[in-house]
């Protein structure tokens, strides 16, 4: 029964961006302190469930909130690939 397998929960996330930093720059960070992602705000972000890229958006403002509006879905087919890899 399909309905049993919807229901389910997954965990999603939305990737904004990723750096990479020394070790010595790491044990430098306290509060205040800026990391810069070397990206716009306004560039995409990715939405994954694990670690499976399923969909791209913009990041919005909802009601004080932060959201995401999917501007494009991963095919299935490409979905499915991810998941074999």
């Amino acid at each position: 029964n399909l309905d049993v397998v919807l229901d389910i929960d997954l965990p999603l996330v939305v990737r904004f961006a990723r750096t990479s930093m020394s070790i010595r720059a790491l044990s430098t960070l306290g509060p205040g302190s800026i990391v810069d992602m070397e990206r716009s705000p306004d560039e995409p972000v990715q939405v994954l469930v694990g670690e499976h890229v399923i969909a791209r958006g913009e990041v919005v403002v909802v009601g004080g909130h932060y959201g995401v509006r999917i501007t494009d879905v991963v095919s299935p087919g490409d979905r499915m690939r991810g998941l074999e890899a």
